[in-house]
């Protein structure tokens, strides 16, 4: 036999193994909340004030990397001036960064 047998039977009284065995699993979720859920909420939070504080004049870059101006602000789109007369509607959702104002002459 490989395994004695007082180590292969449970102890007369162990009932308490019920919430001390759920601990490391409460634990790990907290940590899990605190690391990855949390700021992610966060992040979000501060990617929707921004998308909804957009106005006219603004220097953004869009999702796929286009850098321009906002010309028109409507509800579901913008209009973004990436070249002198040349324009693009994009949805809002598409706005990833605001640029500080003057970015797009220091980089042209």
């Amino acid at each position: 036999m490989l395994i004695p047998s007082a180590f292969a039977q449970s102890p007369a009284g162990g009932g308490d193994g019920g919430l001390l065995s759920f601990l490391p699993i409460i634990v790990m979720f907290v940590i899990l909340y605190f690391l990855m859920i949390r700021p992610q909420m966060k992040r979000a939070k501060e990617q929707k004030a921004m998308v909804e504080a957009l106005q006219k004049g603004d220097e953004v870059i869009t999702a796929g990397g286009v850098l321009g101006r906002i010309t028109k602000v409507s509800e579901a789109y913008i209009t973004v001036e990436i070249a002198p007369n040349t324009e693009v509607s994009v949805q809002r959702g598409a706005v990833q960064t605001l640029l500080p104002k003057g970015t797009l002459k220091s980089v042209q």
